[in-house]
């Protein structure tokens, strides 16, 4: 019973849209409206600024981490990346908005950050450098979720946990494919440092 219950609560956490609600908040302003019209992070701080994108980020990192807490130490008796995977599906498919949300970028983070924080120093290292080197969020998201399934296969990592970081990894890399269409053509966003 316990784990159905934290499995619900961890896809409700992860349905709520972070980015949705500091838009309009503090705002006045849809993000679905503007930009990619994605309800992620990357699309927050191109709308909102880097202030209202910092708080979407934040709070997105948190429902992961939460959801991956709660699995550790509220008395789940499966794999606590199993429950927090819901938090990622919240955050794809978002009960609370038409279930079109994010690309669970940030959101996989907040669980990396509280599973394994020495693999989120690794590829928050590798993320930064991949930034610094081509300037495009979707590929250094897809290069640090590659780094991730390599690292934790050949890493001492359980079977489940190498299991639900490929699937981790295949969300993300699935909702970037408009993205590589548009690196591609040549038409990608850019970020400006």
């Amino acid at each position: 019973m316990i784990n159905f219950i934290l499995i619900i609560a961890a896809y409700l956490l992860g349905s709520f849209p972070s980015a949705l609600v500091i838009g309009k908040t503090f705002y006045q302003k849809d993000i679905r409206q503007y930009g990619s019209g994605n309800l992620g992070s990357t699309n927050a701080f191109r709308v909102l600024g880097k202030k209202g994108g910092t708080i979407v980020f934040i709070l997105d990192v948190l429902k992961g981490g939460l959801a991956v807490l709660a699995a550790m130490y509220l008395g789940a008796t499966i794999h606590p990346l199993i429950i927090s995977m819901f938090a990622l599906i919240g955050h794809i498919y978002p009960i609370f908005a038409n279930f079109k949300g994010g690309k669970a970028v940030a959101t996989s983070a907040g669980i990396i950050l509280f599973y394994s924080p020495l693999l989120f120093i690794t590829l928050f290292i590798i993320f930064v450098i991949s930034l610094k080197i081509w300037k495009m969020v979707s590929l250094s998201s897809t290069i640090i979720s590659i780094a991730a399934v390599l690292i934790v296969w050949f890493g001492h990592y359980d079977l489940t946990a190498k299991i639900m970081f490929t699937l981790f990894a295949a969300m993300i890399i699935i909702k970037h494919i408009p993205n590589y269409k548009r690196i591609l053509n040549g038409t990608e966003n850019k970020v400006s440092f």
